[in-house]
């Protein structure tokens, strides 16, 4: 079983937002209580954020799809949903992520750092907040948003000062084990190390440093040989690269300067940016007979090259605390010398006044809607509610999509797509159109048939006296709410009286109040 893992494929979920409610207020002595249906609560994001106690990406190798939790739908009363709760993912320092495509995200270095990788959807509005002056009472609520999916890359850039390369068996895991505490595993066969080894080293009154131990390269690491791209992305962080040269290997064709220049060729086909990091040379193993002698031989080439070189065994620790002190004096002139870190200036990106809140294309037969409203207005619609269709034809037409689509010639029946919903377009964008329901058929089952022109259309009722037609209220208005005249104390005493008395002829000012709405606008 794997116990480090430096790169993952995460599948982010964030919570859905919770559904709004459609709910009348009922109480004693309060017959026109009004929508009091709460908003649903906003779902959770997945967030990442660096943990220092946290060193592999082991975790989401195990769990690689990773759910926030949904928001709580509304309640009557005015009673909200509770928002869920944001899932907090920590990740080592270095972390970087990448799209599904390759490309970078975000950059995640130091402790604390956060990034958002998936937004919660918003929770949907009560009837409460849809209700205004002539929507008085809604029978429908808006659905909850759901939250983003993503796919993302998640891949660890160890963040060290000191870098250690070299081919394999060099004694690098040797090195780490005497300049710090770390203990890694140390074996007489190549490929000992196939994982990073960090280890924190201190010398004289310098402040700490962290090594890297990176596993062995070979040639044609930087194409994939060997372990190479597993793990050459983790000397991109560095500020000091060390060469550590094997002077006994008895490998033909292989000698210290041969090994510097096929892992400097390898570096520099990785990434030009190594090519400006300081270098430093340890001649290791000068303990084996001849090795010192070899070391000796090849220490004036290396310095002619500009390279500081070390003579060092860690069998004996011979050399190693000098060692230890050129590191940390680097190190230390390094990190002074180094640009402080400033703050993620943060990249605002306004829309464009005159950018349109939708656009209007053809497609196929039909024509395709797209526009951030537009689509989330369709994802928040309960199609199976009359009143709820009705609601997003009038904010589509206020909008001017249907002027838009009239612009460009579409017909009556014509198929009209947002987001995930095709439905065939009325040029008076009515409910029974927007669902491709039958008016008529609407009409038997109850519901108010709508019809007419846009700017006044009209209502047949079915069941009443005459089947009279009245101009069509505000979608979703309760009729009750529409009364315009009311009675007053002294007329209910009068009809009190005359039902006392038997008499059921009503004067000609009652009744009124039914005939007496304002048409809609």
């Amino acid at each position: 079983m794997p116990s480090f893992v430096d790169r993952v494929i995460l599948h982010a979920a964030a919570g859905d937002g919770g559904h709004g409610c459609a709910s009348i207020h009922r109480e004693k002595f309060k017959p026109l209580g009004g929508p009091d249906g709460g908003d649903g609560g906003r779902g959770g994001d997945v967030r990442l954020v660096v943990d220092p106690s946290v060193t592999t990406l082991l975790d989401f190798h195990f769990h690689p799809h990773q759910r926030a939790s949904r928001g709580r739908p509304g309640q009557g009363s005015n009673r909200h949903g509770a928002d869920g709760e944001d899932l907090v993912l920590p990740v080592p320092d270095g972390t970087v992520v990448l799209s599904a495509d390759g490309e970078e995200i975000t950059d995640l270095v130091g402790v604390g750092s956060a990034y958002v990788l998936a937004r919660g959807g918003r929770g949907g509005r009560g009837n409460a907040a849809l209700s205004s002056a002539r929507r008085k009472a809604p029978g429908f609520a808006e659905l909850g948003e759901p939250g983003e999916l993503l796919d993302a890359v998640l891949e660890l850039k160890t963040v060290a000062d000191v870098a250690l390369v070299g081919f394999p068996s060099a004694g690098k895991s040797s090195l780490v084990s005497v300049l710090s505490a770390a203990k890694p595993k140390i074996a007489d066969y190549p490929f000992t190390t196939l994982v990073p080894n960090l280890g924190v080293a201190q010398a004289g009154d310098h402040p700490p440093y962290t090594v890297a131990d990176v596993p062995g390269l070979i040639p044609g690491a930087s194409e994939g040989r060997g372990l190479g791209l597993e793990f050459l992305r983790h000397i991109e962080r560095c500020s000091l690269i060390v060469h550590v040269l094997d002077c006994a290997t008895l490998e033909p064709g292989r000698d210290p300067l041969t090994d510097l220049d096929v892992i400097e060729a390898e570096l520099a086909a990785y990434s030009a940016d190594l090519s400006d990091r300081p270098r430093l040379v340890v001649l290791n193993k000068i303990d084996v007979p001849d090795a010192a002698e070899l070391a000796e031989l090849v220490t004036p080439d290396l310095r002619a090259r500009g390279l500081d070189v070390f003579a060092v065994s860690t069998a004996t620790r011979q050399g190693v605390r000098a060692l230890s002190l050129a590191l940390a004096e680097r190190v230390a002139a390094y990190r002074a010398t180094a640009p402080r870190p400033t703050a993620t200036r943060v990249v605002l990106r306004p829309r464009a006044v005159n950018e349109p809140d939708f656009t209007v294309s053809p497609s196929g037969d039909g024509f395709l809607i797209t526009g951030a409203k537009p689509e989330r207005w369709v994802r928040q619609t309960d199609f199976s509610n009359d009143e709820a269709i009705g609601f997003l034809a009038d904010r589509l037409a206020r909008l001017g999509v249907e002027k838009e689509l009239a612009r460009q010639g579409a017909v009556e029946g014509v198929e009209v797509t947002i987001g995930a919903v095709t439905f065939d377009w009325e040029p008076t964008l009515s409910g029974g159109g927007l669902t491709g329901a039958d008016p008529t058929s609407a009409g038997e089952a109850g519901v108010a048939t709508v019809g007419g022109t846009a700017g006044a259309p009209v209502v047949s009722r079915p069941g009443s006296a005459g089947d009279v037609d009245v101009h069509l209220g505000p979608r979703g208005s309760d009729d009750r709410l529409r009364t315009s005249v009311r009675l007053t104390r002294a007329e209910r005493m009068a009809r009190a009286r005359r039902a006392h008395a038997g008499d059921d002829t009503e004067p000609e000012t009652a009744g009124v109040s039914g005939a007496a709405a304002e048409p809609d606008v």
